[in-house]
C-alpha cells in the first residue's frame, strides 16, 4: 500500500465515520458470519453433536470467513484497478477508510460524555449501550465513565491501531482479514454454554492476532500521555507494567491499564452482563473513581494514538513496500 494511499483512508475515515445508513464490508463479514453458522449448526440434522463436532465446525466457518474476506478483497482490488487505475485508487482508499474506526470511536464516546456533562444519565446510558456489552440501565455517572474509558482504550487497539497495523503489513487485504477475525469474536467468540467450543478457535485467533497491537496500542497511549495535558506519561507506563496481566483477557488489559495510569484513574470492578455479575479485577486502584472530564482526556487520547498510529505507518511503509511486493494490488 503506498504511502498517499494509507494517508486518504486515514483522512477519509475521519472526514466521513461509519454512516449507518451506508453499506459497511463488515456488515456484509457480519451477515456471512450469521448465515455460515446456521448452515454448520443444524440441531435437527445432528442432534448429538459433540465438543469436538463444535470444534470442527467452528473451525472451519473461522477460517472460511477469513480466507473469503482476504480473497474476495484481493479480487477486487485488482478487478477495480485493472478496470482503470483512478478506480483501483478509489477502492482501496475507501475500504481501506471501511478498516479504520477512528472517527467512529470519537463521535459514539463524545455523545456519552455529552449526555454526562449534561446530567442527562438516561440518554448517556442509552449512548453508553451502542459501544459497550454490558448492562447499562443501572450505571450511575462513574460507572458510564468508566465503560466509556474502558472500551475507548481498547478500541483504540482493535478498531485504531490494529487495522492500521495489518494494513500497513499487508495492505487493504490484510486489514479487512484482520476485521473478519473481530467480528468473528464479537460474535461467535464467547466462553458460554453455546459458544465455548463453536467459536474457541475463533477467541484464540483473535487473541493471536491482537498481541502486538494491543502492546503498541499502550505505548501509544504513554506516548500520548506525554503530550496531552494533565496526563500522566510516567504514571501510564507504571500501572501498564504492574496491572496489564490483572485483565482477563491477554489484550484489553494492555491499553486499559496504560489508560488507567495515564488518566489517574481505577478502571475495572464489577459489572454485570446479560444480568450475570461480573467481578474484574482493578487497574490503577489506587486512584480514584472515573469522572466525565476524565472520560473526555481518554477520548482526546484515543485521538492522538490514531494520528501517532498514523504516522508511524506512513514511515515505515516504504520499507515494507519494499520486502512485501507481494501486498501491493496488481
Amino acid at each position: 500500500m503506498k504511502q498517499s494511499t494509507f494517508l486518504a483512508a486515514f483522512a477519509l475515515d475521519w472526514l466521513l465515520g461509519d454512516p449507518e445508513a451506508l453499506p459497511h464490508p463488515v456488515r456484509l463479514i457480519g451477515k456471512a458470519i450469521d448465515r455460515g453458522e446456521r448452515a454448520l449448526r443444524r440441531p435437527e440434522q445432528c442432534p448429538r453433536q459433540t465438543p469436538t463436532d463444535e470444534l470442527t465446525r467452528g473451525t472451519l466457518l473461522t477460517f472460511t470467513i477469513v480466507a473469503g474476506t482476504y480473497v474476495t478483497t484481493s479480487a477486487t482490488l485488482r478487478a477495480a484497478y485493472a478496470l482503470a487505475p483512478p478506480l483501483g485508487l478509489a477502492v482501496e482508499t475507501l475500504l481501506g477508510a471501511t478498516c479504520l474506526a477512528s472517527r467512529n470511536l470519537h463521535d459514539e464516546a463524545s455523545a456519552v460524555t455529552a449526555a454526562l456533562h449534561a446530567d442527562d444519565i438516561p440518554h448517556a446510558r442509552t449512548r453508553i449501550a451502542r459501544i459497550v456489552g454490558r448492562d447499562t440501565h443501572l450505571l450511575d455517572a462513574p460507572g458510564i465513565s468508566r465503560a466509556v474509558i474502558e472500551t475507548v482504550a481498547e478500541s483504540a487497539s482493535d478498531g485504531v491501531i490494529a487495522p492500521m497495523f495489518y494494513m500497513a503489513l499487508g495492505g487493504v487485504p490484510l486489514a479487512m482479514a484482520y476485521k473478519a477475525i473481530n467480528t468473528l469474536d464479537s460474535m461467535i467468540g464467547h466462553a458460554d454454554r453455546r459458544y465455548f467450543y463453536f467459536g474457541k478457535t475463533a477467541a484464540r485467533l483473535d487473541d493471536a492476532a491482537n498481541y502486538l497491537p494491543a502492546r503498541l496500542t499502550a505505548l501509544a497511549i504513554i506516548a500520548s500521555a506525554a503530550l496531552l495535558p494533565g496526563a500522566c506519561p510516567a504514571a501510564a507506563s507504571n500501572i501498564w507494567l504492574r496491572d496489564s496481566a490483572r485483565h482477563r483477557s491477554p489484550n484489553a488489559g494492555q491499553p486499559e491499564s496504560a489508560m488507567a495510569g495515564a488518566l489517574g484513574v481505577c478502571l475495572g470492578g464489577p459489572s454485570t452482563y446479560a444480568g450475570i455479575p461480573h467481578n474484574a479485577q482493578c487497574m490503577g486502584e489506587e486512584f480514584a473513581p472515573p469522572t466525565p472530564r476524565k472520560a473526555d482526556r481518554a477520548i482526546a487520547i484515543a485521538g492522538l494514538v490514531s494520528l501517532l498510529g498514523a504516522i508511524t505507518a506512513i514511515a515505515i511503509l516504504p520499507r515494507l513496500r519494499t520486502s512485501n511486493p507481494a501486498a501491493e494490488p496488481s
